[in-house]
């Protein structure tokens, strides 16, 4: 990415991992029958959360997380012909380690 993005706020931006392009009994699965993944690796996060006092509350993910998000959950936008999604922190499921 040659461009820099950083999101406001409480937002994250997220790279969406790809699935792999065959099953596990090695049937190959057409790009019209695959489904959007809802698991992304976090490219940048924002400042934080601001709450009612004014105070700034630091997000509980970071950059270079793998994490779990709704099917419907953010935007999705182009940066550099490259496919992200946009989204509020709030909308992340959960974060994966392997």
């Amino acid at each position: 990415m040659a461009a820099k993005f950083t999101p406001l706020h409480d937002r994250i931006l997220v790279r969406r991992i790809e699935e792999a392009e065959t099953t596990k009994g090695g049937l190959i699965i057409p790009d019209t029958a695959k489904e959007k993944n809802q698991e992304g690796e976090v490219i940048s996060v924002g400042t934080g959360r601001i709450n009612d006092k004014g105070e700034v509350r630091a997000l509980a993910v970071k950059a270079g997380d793998h994490i779990l998000f709704g099917k419907y959950a953010g935007t999705e936008i182009k940066l550099d012909d490259e496919d992200f999604v946009i989204m509020r922190e709030e909308e992340v499921l959960g974060v994966v380690t392997k």
